[in-house]
Formats: structure tokens, sequence, C-alpha cells
């Protein structure tokens, strides 16, 4: 890195805990190979510190904050300007400092619809099913309602209060048909059907229950795009009984460099250097 001087723009994460993060790594060399002049920190702050954490980067002008957890929910009210997307999904995970405020946005869902961009997948016009109702599943289904234009939505859970309330917000929010199911075999194989783009936002399949998949291998076929959110396995067992039924697939490392990206060009205004920020995750992961 550059020699860091007063001319500096500060980036931060602010979490708990914060330093095993890979994001002073990756918006690092980003800012590097851009020759910008900024620098991004992390910082562990307790959940009663937010909001002099939040006033702190206010008072000393950083440019920007990631947002992670346990934070995304209270930071939202300690900002000065949301998002319509962050507000309708309900947290955020980036702020912005402009003109003396602090903005918030949430680049998780963004990250996603990225990362279904970057693999030629478009939701534009198609039927998408969504597993989960947790906050990935919020932001992500929130932001393809929003800014996606499906032609319709369908989201399986298995809580129900948090499945009905996410699938009521949505219909609230945007203008398409929206359905929600338990997340069982029957109402997953009838979904599918009339499906055209899967995402997967739950925690099944992750490191280290590798072999797990909420969806049986018979159900897949040829003709539908399939992402999943979890990043650890890269390859995880969805996607790999996805691509060997000739599914597209994405990789949730995908989404979470999509949703870095998203964040580096708001606070820089400008193109994020994909290649270097993946070239990070891949040596990390």
């Amino acid at each position: 890195m550059s020699r860091i001087d007063a001319s500096f723009s500060v980036c931060a994460l602010l979490g708990l805990p914060a330093r095993h993060s890979l994001g002073p790594a990756i918006h690092n060399a980003a800012f590097e190979h851009m020759g910008l002049p900024y620098v991004y920190v992390a910082h562990d702050v307790v959940p009663d510190d937010l909001p002099a954490a939040m006033a702190g980067a206010r008072a000393l002008g950083y440019r920007g904050l990631s947002i992670t957890m346990p934070h995304k929910v209270a930071a939202l009210a300690l900002v000065d300007e949301v998002d319509p997307v962050a507000r309708a999904i309900g947290c955020i995970n980036t702020v912005v400092w402009q003109g003396g405020r602090l903005i918030g946005y949430n680049s998780d869902g963004q990250g996603a619809l990225g990362a279904l961009k970057r693999a030629g997948i478009t939701t534009e016009g198609r039927r998408v099913l969504l597993l989960g109702s947790g906050g990935a599943a919020r932001a992500i289904a929130m932001t393809i309602a929003l800014r996606g234009r499906p032609a319709q939505i369908a989201i399986l859970g298995v809580l129900a209060p948090e499945l009905a309330a996410l699938g009521r917000d949505i219909s609230v929010q945007a203008d398409l048909p929206v359905s929600t199911a338990p997340a069982d075999e029957p109402s997953l194989a009838a979904a599918l059907a009339r499906s055209d783009v899967l995402v997967h936002c739950t925690p099944v399949g992750m490191t280290p229950d590798v072999d797990s998949s909420l969806v049986p291998a018979r159900l897949l076929r040829a003709d539908l795009a399939v992402l999943d959110a979890v990043y650890n396995p890269r390859r995880t067992r969805l996607l790999k009984d996805a691509a060997a039924a000739g599914c597209v697939v994405v990789e949730g490392m995908e989404m979470f460099l999509g949703q870095a990206m998203v964040q580096f060009e708001l606070w820089t205004q400008k193109s994020a250097p994909g290649d270097v920020m993946r070239a990070v995750v891949d040596s990390r992961l």
C-alpha cells in the first residue's frame, strides 16, 4: 500500500467480531490498484457503543462504513437518510458520508443481482424462487422485487411468522405476485417446476455440513439457474448437484464479492476492479 498521509479518506467496518473480516484485504487491494487515497480498517464495536461509533465516524469525516452483525438493524436509525430499498429491507450494511450527512444502503441484495448478471442470468420477467426467510433472504428478495423486475417471486421457509412477514412486506412494496409456503418437499417440487431462477439463502450446506442440501437432485433441471448464498465451501452440495443437472450455477463467493463491489462504488463513485477484488477472495477462501 502507498504511504498513508493526511489526504487519505477512511472507510471502516463496524461489527463484533470485525477483526477476522476479509474486508480490509479486499478494499485496500482495490484502492491501491486504482491509485485512490483511501484506507479501510476494521473496528470491533459492542452494541451499546454503536451510537458513539457512528457519531465518531461522522465527526471524523469517515468516507464510508461497512456495517456487519450484530449492528445492521440498529444502524438504520443512526443515519440521516436511508436508500428506499434498504428501508424496505429494514437494515443497512453500507454507509456513505456525503455533504455532512450519513446515507445508509444495503448492498447484500445488489451483490446477489450483480452476481447473477455477471453469470449472464437476468431476473427480469423471470419466475424467482427463494429458499429461506432470514436476513439474507429478506435482502435478496426485496432487492430482486424492487430492482430485478421479476414476473413473480415464491419464497419457501421454515419459520412461519418470519416467512409470512417477508411475503407481506414484498407484496406491499412491489407490484408483483408473491407466494409463500413451507419448505417441505411437496411445496419445493411444485415451486421449482414453475421457476426459472433458484436462490438458496439458508445455512444448509455450509461448512462443516457440506453434504447437505435442501433441494433433492432429482428436482433440478438444465434450464434452471441456481445461486447459493453459502460461500464456504465454494461449491456446495446444491451447486454440485445443479451443475451435474446442467444448470447455470453461481457461487456464494460471487454474491459476497458483488456486495463489496457495490460498497466500493458507493464510496468512490468509480467502477470497482472486480478482478483484483476476486483475486483477494480466491487467495483467502
